[in-house]
């Protein structure tokens, strides 16, 4: 199914603009057949709140054919070869038109640059080398924050991609798998899992020049307290939510580390997990977990209530809303989610549904 193209153009340099008009091409009729319509999430016969919206998974997913190659193409029928595709993607953080994805294969990590229409890479050479990157985040700023396993440490980067510092070390960590940001940049916080034979299950909290302030939680069952937390994310309002994979749960702290509440069991039912393996927070204060084995991404509120699941496991067909192995999920300033598919090596991106847009569908769903 093809995506629901409308007539958009650029205007002062938006972000938002910008990404819908270099990635969902050019205009076409507003009113598609239903059998165009791209997946949307809920089904009527609810209103739908999201819809799919493209798959990013090289450089040409984002950059736009020159004339020469419109010309070859026309002429000769020949197809343009990406030159950076994404091999095991496991991460992404994204905001201010900046999408980035950490990829553990290619030891690297990619930035979709939505207003300059190209794919970059950084963190291959020099001070900012990466050895195993995981999780990864973007402040206010647009600094660029990624967790290095190997090397035991969070290494920050400009806007482009430059290194800037390094916070923690083999003194510090133990196998940190994520890093979560306030927007100012001022809290930075390292999830650290430690290992199976390791009580070191933990989150540690710096400030923005790397300065150790205090640790969360330590091995265990009981409220903060973890096994082998993997992902943080942190609410617009400070909350910090910490992916405990190990206890199938979510739990919540205050900007202080005080423990407040905590959802979520092993099963397969409505808000439970099977194989939790990505969080992400939106800026109305929701929570997006995506779970491996279920092949969705739940969304709670911040009580911790099930309000939707997108998408759905299909290993042998990789379309919008399929996925085979889902890892980590995003959410920016757009009410954009970014889902990483590690089987299928893509990031589906779902766009956030106006009331309106979702009435259209549903009168469209009816004809």
């Amino acid at each position: 199914m093809s995506t629901i193209r409308r007539c958009i153009r650029p205007a002062g340099g938006s972000p938002v603009l910008l990404f819908a008009a270099f990635l969902l091409g050019a205009c076409a009729p507003a009113s598609p057949r239903k059998e165009e319509i791209a997946p949307y999430w809920p089904e009527p016969p609810d209103r739908p709140r999201f819809q799919y919206e493209l798959s990013l998974r090289s450089d040409l997913s984002v950059a736009g054919p020159d004339r020469r190659s419109r010309f070859e193409q026309l002429a000769a029928g020949k197809r343009r070869r990406a030159s950076v595709t994404l091999m095991k993607p496991f991460d992404v953080a994204a905001r201010g038109g900046k999408i980035i994805v950490s990829d553990t294969v290619a030891r690297l990590v990619y930035l979709f640059d939505i207003p300059r229409r190209q794919l970059f890479t950084f963190g291959t050479r020099g001070e900012g080398a990466l050895t195993k990157p995981l999780g990864v985040d973007i402040d206010n700023d647009l600094n660029l924050y990624v967790a290095d396993a190997t090397d035991r440490r969070v290494c920050v980067y400009d806007p482009n991609g430059h290194h800037r510092r390094c916070i923690g070390g083999a003194d510090e960590l133990e196998h940190p798998t994520d890093v979560a940001v306030t927007g100012d940049g001022g809290r930075v916080y390292v999830v650290d899992a430690g290992g199976v034979d390791s009580t070191s299950h933990r989150v540690v909290v710096y400030d923005a020049e790397g300065r150790r302030l205090f640790t969360i939680g330590g091995r265990g069952v009981g409220p903060g307290r973890f096994n082998l937390p993997t992902h943080a994310a942190v609410a617009p309002n400070g909350t910090l939510y910490v992916l405990d994979t190990g206890n199938f749960r979510i739990q919540a702290f205050d900007p202080d580390g005080r423990f407040l509440q905590a959802w979520g069991s092993v099963g397969n039912g409505f808000g439970q997990f099977a194989r939790p393996r990505g969080i992400a927070v939106d800026d109305e204060g929701n929570v997006y977990v995506t779970d491996g084995r279920f092949g969705n991404v739940q969304i709670f509120n911040a009580k911790g209530q099930l309000l939707l699941a997108m998408g759905q496991g299909g290993r042998s067909e990789d379309k919008p809303g399929r996925y085979m192995l889902l890892s980590g999920v995003a959410v920016d300033e757009t009410g954009r989610v970014y889902l990483v598919d590690q089987g299928f090596k893509k990031i589906d991106v779902i766009r956030r549904l106006s009331e309106a847009e979702g009435r259209r569908i549903l009168e469209q769903f009816r004809l």
